[in-house]
């Protein structure tokens, strides 16, 4: 039984496993021509998604993908990022704000701009994992969100 978060899309058979996260970008060209198109592509551009189940094990053909695909149930991912402490309160609902913060390190310029989550997006703040200290900013949290 699918929630309301829940949507059906369809994924090449050698991605298709449950837990596996993507970004969703936009269809291929070959995508047009597909009777499938409208569900395959019923996806926000530029979320985060995360397979839930698999629908069933039959093959449906796929233009893109040269073994076909499976129908899939996904939901979208939480997004761990970094943000304000003061904004860090579990359970709390926030318009993300992305912080200040420069960084050459990828894995923290990564949880600065996390992908899949766009500055004033409602969320909420689903865990709290602590302080993060980059350049003497002790004011940040690593949190992860879900949007609401």
């Amino acid at each position: 039984m699918m929630d309301d978060d829940t949507k059906i899309t369809l994924i090449g058979t050698q991605l298709a496993r449950e837990g596996l996260e993507f970004i969703f970008e936009k269809g291929a060209p070959e995508c047009e021509k597909c009777k499938f198109k409208s569900t395959c592509l019923d996806l926000e551009r530029g979320r985060k998604y995360r397979i839930t189940g698999i629908r069933s094990d039959k093959v449906q053909e796929c233009f893109v993908h040269e073994e076909g695909a499976y129908v899939v149930e996904v939901e979208m991912a939480p997004i761990v990022a970094i943000i304000e402490s003061r904004n860090a309160v579990e359970g709390a609902t926030i318009r993300y704000k992305a912080p200040n913060c420069e960084t050459e390190d990828p894995a923290i310029y990564e949880l600065c701009h996390p992908a899949g989550l766009k500055e004033g997006d409602k969320c909420i703040i689903s865990k709290l994992f602590g302080p993060v200290e980059i350049d003497d900013e002790e004011n940040l949290k690593k949190v992860e969100l879900k949007l609401a």
